[in-house]
């Protein structure tokens, strides 16, 4: 990254209109000789003028440049051909990214972002276990933001089974947000990739969130909701891939559960249901490398009716669930699963479950 790259990232101007002056004139340092050094009118007018001419600083540059160099944070322009393929789509992509890890899988296969609420229930935390396990098996990346909740499920089950992930951050990659996922934020850098548009020291303010969440969409082929309330960011981001023109799934729950309101909204709007693992290869259009459904929808009706005869009334914990079937962990979990989405039980704090009553 050279100084006309850094002094182009601290321009005050939209992604939309950097993207349009690169276009333009194809070389950051073509922009600064024309706006900064020339001032060329019949180029550009005075305010943007003011703009590029503002943003110069020598001392400024080179403290940024410092900043990247000890905090190891590499950098890849729009017009670098390892620039993720999926983001050049749109006019407002970030003309730079900043990046610690590996970003050239982001242009290998099919990239699945996932999202949901900081508030989540145990069976957000349980879908996206499942999920994941079943989209790494399968060699496909999974991108989400970081964020308390499902983000950091999502994170954290595809480096358990040894998958690609990419976590998109809304503040500068020498401020882990939040600051108890720094392990993660690590384990990430190793085995797959942490991106930001923004400047490094640049704090995780909360308008950073809506623009960092355009980009977790546009590196996607299909965008998965597992959990949302009514107000969740999650919504933001579903909203903008319907807008970038991409496929949106959401996990159905509960109508009783405030964490499903967004998503069972979603569905309603046109949000194509996710019932089972295979509902997302159904979608691309491919079929799971091996040929079996590691789905929900594969286990037998003999389990879930089992299941069913074990909870009644009074919650019981997933620990005698597992000690009375004699079940696998993940099996169960999936089992389980399928019966929340029929609404035959539900799953309460603490990992208890209880039989939904008929007459409600």
């Amino acid at each position: 990254m050279n100084d006309y790259d850094i002094w182009f990232s601290l321009v005050k101007l939209s992604p939309k209109n950097k993207l349009k002056l690169i276009k333009d004139f194809h070389y950051t340092e073509q922009i600064w000789y024309y706006g900064v050094h020339n001032k060329k009118t019949e180029y550009f007018n005075n305010n943007l003028i003011n703009v590029l001419t503002s943003a110069w600083n020598e001392n400024e540059i080179a403290n940024v440049q410092k900043h990247l160099d000890d905090n190891n944070i590499k950098s890849i322009c729009y017009y670098e051909d390892n620039y993720p393929k999926k983001l050049k789509n749109y006019d407002d992509a970030p003309y730079v990214l900043f990046y610690k890890g590996n970003i050239l899988p982001l242009n290998e296969g099919y990239n699945i972002s996932i999202v949901g609420s900081r508030k989540y229930s145990n069976y957000g935390k349980d879908v996206t276990k499942i999920i994941c396990s079943d989209l790494c098996a399968n060699n496909f990346n999974i991108i989400s933001g970081m964020a308390k909740g499902i983000d950091t499920f999502a994170h954290v089950s595809c480096l358990d089974n040894g998958g690609y992930t990419c976590a998109v951050l809304g503040s500068g990659l020498d401020i882990v947000y939040p600051k108890e996922n720094i392990k993660i934020f690590n384990k990430i850098i190793e085995k797959g990739c942490v991106i930001s548009e923004f400047l490094p020291g640049t704090q995780p303010y909360a308008y950073n969130f809506p623009q960092r969440n355009r980009i977790i969409s546009a590196l996607s082929d299909i965008i998965i909701v597992i959990e949302a309330g009514e107000k969740s960011g999650s919504l933001i981001t579903a909203n903008l891939a319907l807008d970038q023109g991409k496929d949106v799934m959401a996990v159905p729950g509960s109508i009783f559960s405030f964490e499903s309101k967004g998503t069972n909204k979603l569905i309603k709007d046109g949000a194509y249901p996710l019932t089972c693992t295979n509902d997302i290869f159904n979608l691309i259009g491919i079929e799971m490398k091996d040929g079996k459904e590691t789905t929900v929808s594969s286990f037998t009706s003999k389990l879930s009716k089992e299941i069913y005869n074990i909870i009644n009334d009074s919650p019981l914990h997933i620990n005698d669930i597992i000690r009375i079937t004699k079940v696998d962990i993940k099996q169960l979990y999936e089992v389980l699963f399928e019966m929340q989405i029929k609404n035959e039980i539900l799953c309460l704090s603490g990992n208890y479950y209880v039989k939904v009553n008929d007459k409600i």
